[in-house]
């Protein structure tokens, strides 16, 4: 056995895992969006005739990223747009004013809204699963009582 053998390794250093890791979490799940480092999906669209970008939003689920994106990739290419959920775009009116700030308003309305939708059933699941499960109860506290006096001291 020769100096070194010992230490030789078949698989890869743990820096090495983390960051294919990192990378493999923070991957683009839809078109016009990104991952930020603390967890907030945010959203842009660049303006065609422009070399500026309209600013989106940022939201807590992907889908409310990508679904901002897309109202504001229809309004902005029309017919011609790529979208990430095609069956899923309506519009309620036509936008008159196609100004960046008029996109902004109305794709951060649509990514706010799935955004809300998307949260509360994340918690509505997440509280199903948790009274399923009878070894753990938990209580709010009622904020407006006060505590009562116990011998736990």
């Amino acid at each position: 056995m020769e100096l070194g053998d010992c230490c030789l390794t078949s698989s890869p250093a743990s820096g090495e895992k983390r960051k294919l890791h990192r990378t493999q979490q923070r991957e683009k799940p839809f078109k016009g969006i990104k991952m930020r480092k603390w967890g907030k999906w945010v959203a842009e669209i660049r303006e065609p005739t422009k070399r500026t970008r309209i600013w989106l939003g940022s939201y807590t689920t992907p889908v409310a990223a990508a679904r901002a994106y897309d109202t504001a990739d229809i309004y902005v290419r029309g017919p011609s747009a790529r979208l990430n959920f095609p069956d899923l775009i309506f519009l309620e009116d036509e936008l008159r004013d196609i100004s960046s700030a008029s996109i902004h308003k109305k794709a951060t309305e649509v990514g706010a809204k799935v955004d809300a939708l998307q949260t509360s059933l994340h918690h509505a699941s997440a509280s199903s699963s948790e009274s399923s499960n009878p070894t753990r109860v938990f209580r709010t506290p009622d904020l407006n009582k006060y505590p009562d006096s116990s011998d736990e001291d």
